[in-house]
C-alpha cells in the first residue's frame, strides 16, 4: 500500500511509518485473528439516519454469522484495505425479533425493500462467471429478507468528520420507494463502481416472498 493509498480516506494522521510496516507484518504472521478470519459475506447497502431521514450513506458490512438465528457485521464506508470503520450491525431472525419488547424493536429494522428492489447486493469476487455468482447472491437473499437488524455508526463520513465524533448514530434501513428520492444518484454511482445492475437484481427477486414485515420494526 502506498502513502498516498494510506491517507486517501480523508482520516487525519501521516503514513505508516517502516516500523508500524514491520511490526504488522510481524503480528498478522504470528497471531491468530479469529473473529475476523470467521468474516464470510460481504453486503453493500444504504443506511438511514434514523434521526433524519434526508440523510444515508454508503454501508459495506463484512459479517459473521453467531449461529443460524444471528449475524454480526462490521461496517466499513469503502472496501478498500484502508477503510473506515464506522459502524456495527447485528441481524436476527423473524423468530428472534418476535420475542423483543415493542421499545426494543423499534431500534430494529428490515431488509424487505432493500433485497427486493436489489438495493442491497454481494459484490462479486473477480473472476467468478457474473451469473454464477448472481445465482449464489439470489439465494443468500432468500435467508436476508427475512432478517432483522440494528445498526449504530460512530464515524458521520457523509457530513466530512474527521473522526468519530459525538454520539453513536443509530442507522434505519430504506423502506420504500418514496423514501429514495432525492438517493438514486447514489445508487446509480454504487452500481457503475461494482458494474452492476440493482433493476436487474430486481427482477431476478421478484419470485421472493415478501415476510409479513412485524410492528415496532424502524
Amino acid at each position: 500500500m502506498s502513502s498516498e493509498d494510506q491517507v486517501f480516506n480523508g482520516a487525519p494522521g501521516g503514513p505508516l511509518t517502516s516500523k508500524s510496516k514491520t511490526l504488522d507484518t510481524a503480528a498478522s504472521m504470528a497471531q491468530n485473528f479469529g473473529p475476523v478470519k470467521s468474516i464470510c459475506a460481504h453486503l453493500n447497502a444504504f443506511h438511514v439516519y434514523a434521526s433524519d431521514r434526508t440523510r444515508c450513506v454508503e454501508a459495506n458490512h463484512y459479517c459473521s454469522h453467531i449461529n443460524e438465528d444471528v449475524r454480526q457485521c462490521l461496517i466499513y464506508d469503502s472496501p478498500a484495505p484502508n477503510a473506515r470503520l464506522i459502524g456495527v450491525e447485528y441481524m436476527i431472525s423473524t423468530a428472534l425479533y418476535k420475542t423483543l419488547d415493542p421499545s426494543e424493536r423499534k431500534l430494529w429494522h428490515s431488509h424487505v425493500y432493500e433485497v427486493k428492489s436489489g438495493m442491497l447486493i454481494l459484490p462479486g469476487p473477480n473472476g467468478l462467471p457474473t451469473d454464477a455468482w448472481e445465482a449464489a447472491e439470489t439465494k443468500e437473499m432468500e435467508d436476508v429478507v427475512g432478517l432483522y437488524g440494528k445498526t449504530y455508526h460512530f464515524w458521520q463520513t457523509d457530513r466530512g468528520d474527521p473522526l468519530p465524533l459525538g454520539q453513536p448514530q443509530l442507522m434505519m434501513s430504506f423502506t420504500d420507494e418514496k423514501q429514495l428520492a432525492g438517493s438514486e444518484e447514489l445508487v446509480k454511482d454504487r452500481d457503475s463502481r461494482f458494474g452492476i445492475s440493482s433493476e436487474q437484481k430486481k427482477e431476478k427477486r421478484g419470485y421472493i416472498k415478501e415476510p409479513e414485515i412485524h410492528k415496532g420494526k424502524g
